[in-house]
């Protein structure tokens, strides 16, 4: 079973930075695709950004150039580093894994941006 943890939401100024971090638990976490997902209040929940098992990534347009996705196979850790964060990444942001039939979300963490 696959379970992922995420950590580092907080209430942030307009135009600072976070890091946020999912620990994910098994021996597969080096083959899946891991990616971050956020949900606005009343919204839908969007693709932020993925990272597959050979690191190739993929970004949202509204983030790219800010955020930038990383992994940690000897951590079985994903991380999330946000710069430049403005308002509208405000949400709740939510780690997942996919790979070999699975495909586990975590509890998610609220990001606050104010203006």
């Amino acid at each position: 079973q696959v379970q992922l943890v995420e950590s580092g939401g907080r209430l942030v100024q307009a135009g600072g930075s976070l890091r946020l971090s999912c620990a994910v638990s098994g021996s597969i976490f080096r083959l899946m695709v891991m990616g971050w997902y956020r949900q606005a209040p009343g919204k839908q929940r969007d693709l932020v950004a993925t990272i597959t098992s050979d690191t190739t990534t993929n970004y949202a347009d509204s983030v790219k150039g800010r955020f930038s996705i990383s992994r940690d196979n000897v951590k079985n850790t994903v991380y999330l580093q946000m710069n430049s964060l403005k308002p509208e990444d405000t949400g709740v942001y939510y780690c997942n894994g996919r790979g070999l039939g699975r495909d586990a979300w975590g509890q998610g963490t609220q990001v606050t941006v104010s203006s």
